[in-house]
């Protein structure tokens, strides 16, 4: 009972694991999962949902919740020690939840139950299970049972693979500079970067590639050879132009061939065929029109925006022929003349436990939730723990982790992971409430004063805690259907993509805005110069999107499977992108959504969730009209219960059409977008 990933405690001892504590547990709860797998396959056990699950999903979410821990810290706080034991384990967990998926006893098992003994979400939960065989590799020919086991023990390692060097080649570039080369950028940067120099022992400014540091300098640097070389840099992490140990290159080669071969032992054209197969979209061809309908529709945007760029660049900033470190920087400067403000002057409003509490008020309105802190473990002293309660009953709902600085051994972007999901245990027959992670990378305090968020940190924070929502408020009893899990994943981004809409509403902004000298809340008119700005550049950053997932999609068709990656990348740049890219940036390599985030084949889900999203806030528009309000209860309650209350127990587009009453429409978005 000494390890703390064997201790029955409802919460991991985040503070309390050690990698030795690792392989021993690891090991224990591998041997119970077995013996339960074993248990629910032998002759004489009844094929019964909840008998079924009273042993074998009990045991599975004991490893799972350590496992979980184990994968979490590793990209909250990784280390050498930490990844040693990690990777030691990652085959044979890899390898248990293979077989999991394609048992043939289990798959037998799951077969022989009668839906007549089942509640309704049971029969639902079982539909998804019976095909989640089929995809796991339950209906092969059994000489293709190991093969198609260890295909995906290396999918597994290769995806960890990709995000280590990832983020080793992110961790490892630094630059020690002078006073006089951070010329324009913010107070800030420069004191975080000084501070971080001075614990280095070197004199000066230490910048990174970690995106506090990073995107100010593209932003604002006037040192234009130091945007160059850090430009150089951010887009050759892990390629062939840097360390060798580190290039991805090999890896995606190896990921792509063996996704392709797991998708024909599955009697799939390909992989993007596969992975539509849990989906809303129907075949790739639907993905690829609709991605191409999109960037028709926004080319002349974006035509547009790169016109006005090198105008600007011209007669403003100088830059006859400006190059790729070079745009970040002029459309800040085009942002700050056309619409008069600039994002350092509006990030000093925006202090982040103010922005967190406007959150939270946000949620107390439109749900009737009460956010208060609570107390559990941590991995690291920035980390804060919050219980989510109804607020008129006082009824626990979920509790969620909040990581938001960056700093080293921690993976880049944001995210919303599971800790534990709401069930109704067939164990004991207790209801067991969701616990959640959200994660962020903003820039760190310093010197005891709260960090400043900028509105795009403002947006993100809203879009994760849409997905913690949709995590905390489901009221499914099943665990395996139970708030995001088991929901389309081209679906699972309606929540946090609808979210972000209330950070652009002016009574949203008023409440969670205080300036970090005066307190003074976000004036109106630098929000109407905001909300002007909103649009900037929509065409060209809808195009970025499109090019990415269609370059995902046809990495994973076997129409392209005789082309290097890079090829066809630049095949979609050339019928897409109105911007040109340099020849030696490397984007696919640290694309770590498709490559080690389980997006593959899926990262146009974003778009086409965010169809969903618009049409959705639109309601909320539409209530505003007769209510005053976009912060509109009525519509709130409707939201949650349709979507957010629903987890997978339906499909997605019923849960759609119940909230709008007709399928989506894809003008709000545009019109969201200023491409209508």
């Amino acid at each position: 009972m000494s390890n703390p990933l064997l201790a029955h405690t409802p919460l991991p001892a985040f503070d309390a694991i050690r990698p030795e504590h690792i392989e021993p547990a690891i090991r224990a709860l591998l041997a119970q999962a077995n013996e339960a797998l074993a248990t629910v396959t032998a002759p004489g056990f009844a094929a019964d949902y909840t008998a079924v699950s009273a042993v074998l999903d009990c045991a599975t979410e004991r490893l799972g919740l350590a496992w979980g821990a184990v994968g979490h810290l590793k990209s909250v706080a990784d280390n050498a020690a930490l990844r040693q034991a990690y990777n030691a384990l990652l085959p044979e967990v890899s390898a248990f939840f293979t077989e999991l998926g394609s048992h043939p006893g289990l798959h037998a098992t799951y077969r022989a139950m009668s839906p007549d003994a089942m509640t309704p979400q049971q029969r639902r939960a079982h539909a998804l299970t019976m095909r989640d065989f089929r995809l796991g590799g339950a209906e092969l020919a059994p000489a293709l049972r190991e093969p198609f086991a260890a295909n995906q023990a290396q999918q597994a390692q290769l995806g960890q693979q990709f995000a280590e060097r990832t983020l080793d080649a992110t961790d490892g570039a630094h630059w020690d500079v002078r006073a006089e080369q951070m010329a324009g950028l913010p107070d800030d940067l420069r004191a975080s970067s000084a501070a971080l120099a001075q614990s280095a022992g070197v004199s000066g400014h230490r910048l990174t590639l970690h995106m506090p540091s990073y995107l100010p300098v593209m932003q604002f640097g006037q040192d234009r050879a130091l945007r160059e070389t850090m430009y150089r840099a951010y887009v050759t992490r892990a390629s062939e132009w840097g360390d060798p140990a580190l290039d991805n290159t090999e890896t995606i080669n190896n990921l792509l061939t063996l996704r392709h071969q797991e998708a024909q032992w599955l009697g799939f054209a390909d992989y993007a065929s596969l992975s539509l197969a849990s989906k809303m979209a129907d075949t790739p061809e639907q993905v690829e029109a609709f991605l191409l309908d999109l960037a028709n529709r926004a080319r002349p945007h974006a035509e547009r925006d790169v016109a006005d760029l090198r105008v600007h660049a011209a007669q403003a900033c100088g830059l006859v022929q400006p190059q790729a470190w070079d745009w970040t920087f002029v459309g800040e400067r085009l942002k700050e003349t056309r619409y008069a403000f600039g994002e350092a002057e509006v990030k000093a409003y925006f202090p982040a436990p103010r922005v967190l509490q406007g959150l939270f008020d946000l949620v107390q309105r439109l749900y009737g939730l009460a956010i208060e802190p609570a107390q559990a473990p941590t991995w690291h002293p920035d980390v804060r723990f919050y219980e989510v309660r109804r607020q008129r009953s006082g009824h626990t709902l979920g509790h969620f982790y909040l990581d938001p600085s960056a700093r080293q051994g921690k993976r880049g972007g944001a995210w919303m992971d599971s800790v534990r999901d709401r069930w109704l245990r067939p164990d004991h027959g207790e209801q067991q409430t969701p616990v959640a992670h959200m994660v962020c990378n903003f820039a760190a305090s310093h010197n005891g004063q709260a960090p400043l968020l900028t509105h795009d940190d403002v947006v993100t924070l809203f879009h994760e805690f849409g997905h913690a929502l949709h995590h905390l408020l489901t009221q499914v009893n099943e665990r395996d259907i139970a708030g995001i899990n088991g929901v389309e994943w081209d679906a699972v981004e309606l929540p946090s993509q609808f979210m972000e809409n209330f950070a652009w509403e002016w009574e949203v902004l008023q409440g969670l805005s205080a300036h970090v000298e005066t307190g003074a809340p976000l004036p109106r008119d630098l929000f109407d110069r905001m909300l002007a700005a909103r649009h900037f550049q929509s065409g060209l950053q809808t195009l970025r999107q499109v090019e990415y997932a269609l370059t995902d999609m046809r990495l994973h068709r076997a129409a392209y499977r005789d082309q290097p990656p890079m090829q066809v990348l630049r095949e979609v740049r050339e019928q897409v992108a109105v911007l040109p890219s340099p020849e030696y940036a490397r984007p696919l390599h640290t694309f770590g959504h498709i490559f080690a985030g389980g997006y593959a084949a899926g990262y146009y889900s974003y778009k086409w969730a965010e169809v969903l999203s618009a049409d959705a806030y639109a309601a909320f528009e539409e209530a505003a009209h007769h209510a005053g309000s976009v912060i509109d209860a009525a519509t709130g309650q409707r939201f949650e219960q349709e979507i957010l209350a629903m987890g997978a127990s339906r499909p997605a587009m019923q849960s759609f059409e119940a909230f709008r009453g007709r399928p989506p429409s894809i003008d709000a978005l545009l019109r969201h977008q200023g491409m209508a």
